[in-house]
């Protein structure tokens, strides 16, 4: 129902769980302690799977019917059978990547320490040249852009997919945890409650009025209405492009990534 009322499902493992994607009929979530789960019934039952990974995974993307997942010491995991097997591929960082996602035959990744890094294939992965030191906490794809945010509200963009980076001015100076597109918006999400938003493929942000003060960890966008969720299990919504914001009923106080 468009994000208005939630229900727990039951999971199989009581690891943290920071980020989940979707594709080919599959649900993957991933984890503290390489922790793989997937779902095949739209997220109703959850299985684990074996990972070839103990470091922790932060961040997880579907694209090209392979799922690439990436975390801690620059660890990058990807599957290419809906989720039920894994192999590593060779990263070329030791820091730690947060988030990934795919877009125009790219896959791209960001991190601690501004690092980004890209591939076309999830097999062989380079460094890109970054624009900025500070933490990068996601990523996304919208209208042939790149955009990640940050630490202290950075924000940067990549027109050439993910190759060459610039800054942007961003509206604050709290951390930005989460953005994601649609309906061409950039929306953007993190401490204290900020969110920002662009409607001119991530030029010019603005910050809009938060329905929270709680931290806000993830951002998405479904049937035209933007998502977002963080601490003690807090969902806000938007139905117009975030532009107002509304605070959903939750059924749990845990964090939400």
């Amino acid at each position: 129902d468009n994000g208005t009322t939630w229900d727990n499902a039951t999971s199989p493992t009581a690891n943290h769980l920071m980020e989940v994607t979707f594709g080919n009929n599959t649900f993957v979530a991933v984890g503290y302690s390489g922790n793989i789960l997937r779902s095949t019934d739209n997220g109703t039952t959850w299985d684990n799977v074996t990972s070839p990974t103990a470091n922790s995974l932060f961040g997880v993307g579907f694209g090209n019917n392979t799922f690439v997942a990436v975390g801690s010491s620059g660890n990058i995991v990807r599957s290419t059978d809906n989720g039920s097997t894994w192999d590593n591929a060779t990263s070329p960082t030791a820091n730690n990547l947060l988030q990934v996602v795919f877009g125009n035959n790219t896959l791209v990744a960001g991190g601690t320490y501004g690092n980004i890094v890209t591939t076309n294939n999830g097999i062989t992965w380079a460094n890109a040249t970054s624009s900025t030191t500070n933490h990068l906490y996601g990523v996304t794809l919208g209208n042939d852009t790149f955009v990640t945010v940050g630490e202290s509200g950075y924000i940067i963009r990549s027109t050439n997919n993910g190759t060459n980076w610039n800054n942007v001015t961003s509206p604050t100076t709290n951390n930005l945890y989460g953005v994601t597109f649609g309906n061409d918006t950039f929306v953007g999400v993190g401490w204290s409650g900020n969110i920002v938003r662009s409607t001119d493929n991530g030029i010019n942000w603005n910050n809009v009025t938060s329905s929270t003060t709680n931290n806000l960890y993830g951002v998405t966008l479904g049937n035209d209405t933007f998502v977002g969720v963080g601490e003690s299990g807090t969902i806000v919504r938007s139905t117009d492009n975030g532009t107002t914001w509304d605070n959903a009923t939750s059924p749990t106080a845990n964090h939400l990534m």
